[in-house]
């Protein structure tokens, strides 16, 4: 049994925001209505896993707000374990709105949120030490030092314990200039078993253009596994050395945000059950794919027993 399969699951840290988002389509002031919910890219990872029958904690700061519990309860209503401190400074919100059917605009406001004011402190070491997987993403510390230094300590506790650490680049150009991201982001690479990035935030560590290349050049920083995620032309992955493709599975788009976020936990829930590399892949495109026909960051990503349903022959499930 891999170090993997022998431990209890997931442990991730970052901000989790209350999400508005319009019912209708079209420019925000014109929208009557606004609907809210949560998002952060570790969250939803973590509700991924979970739902996939895998065990997830989260690791968080919020404010001590309404905002605040909405995100601690719907994280426990999806069985996440929560490790939250509640802090002054409010919780951060986004803000989704749909300009037209198929362009998806996020504003962020987060500065000098609760989120932003996690630290080494909140790390949970002994947890972190017991898990099967650290996840841990670049948007968290992009939000400042103090973040930064919880994800570096989250880290070096994951790797002195013989923790698999799985990092998804997620550069968010908002938060940081794409030199200072680089750099960052590099310092991380290197430390991680599982590397997850698109086309655009592999360009900013390799400078190869082709999948595979950016895939091998990711894999070269350091991990084992550099898994190159193409949206609707699926994906490219370099596996202990070993190229692997899988297909986007085709389905029609909703809300594309929020898919990258459910194909990485498609990916380690199967690589926390000890599946192969493309078992990994084919689940981690399952998820993509039932993430985007639903609104939201998370609602629809899937439980196990609806794998199955998108190779349905019949639309109506008896």
């Amino acid at each position: 049994m891999s170090a993997a399969t022998a431990r209890a699951g997931l442990v991730t840290l970052g901000e989790t925001m209350g999400l508005l988002s319009p019912v209708e389509v079209g420019p925000l002031h014109h929208v009557p209505q606004l609907r809210l919910g949560i998002a952060g890219a570790e969250s939803n990872v973590a509700i991924g896993v979970r739902r996939l029958g895998g065990a997830a904690t989260w690791i968080g700061r919020v404010g001590r707000d309404e905002i605040g519990d909405l995100v601690l309860r719907e994280l426990r209503a999806e069985d996440v374990a929560v490790a939250a401190v509640r802090d002054s400074a409010p919780t951060g919100l986004m803000i989704k709105t749909r300009r037209t059917g198929d362009l998806t605009a996020v504003a962020y406001y987060r500065a000098g949120s609760a989120g932003s004011r996690l630290g080494p402190q909140d790390v949970e070491q002994d947890t972190i030490r017991g898990a099967a997987v650290l996840h841990v993403t670049g948007i968290t510390p992009a939000l400042g030092e103090a973040p930064a230094a919880a994800v570096h300590a989250a880290v070096e506790t994951a790797r002195a314990a013989g923790v698999v650490v799985s990092l998804d680049l997620n550069y968010r150009r908002a938060l940081w200039d794409t030199r200072t991201a680089a750099t960052a982001l590099r310092a991380l690479v290197k430390y991680a078993d599982v590397v997850f990035a698109g086309e655009q935030e592999a360009a900013l560590l390799v400078e190869e253009d082709a999948p595979e290349r950016m895939a091998r050049g990711l894999s070269a920083l350091g991990p084992r596994q550099a898994v190159l995620k193409r949206g609707h032309l699926g994906c490219v992955a370099v596996i202990d050395d070993s190229v692997h493709e899988q297909a986007a599975m085709a389905v029609r788009a909703v809300d594309p945000v929020g898919a990258g976020d459910a194909f990485v936990a498609g990916y380690l829930a199967e690589l926390m059950s000890g599946e192969p590399a493309a078992a990994r892949l084919e689940t981690a495109a399952a998820a993509g794919a039932f993430a985007v026909t639903v609104p939201g960051d998370w609602e629809g990503l899937p439980r196990r027993r609806e794998l199955a349903l998108l190779d349905a022959a019949d639309p109506v499930v008896r």
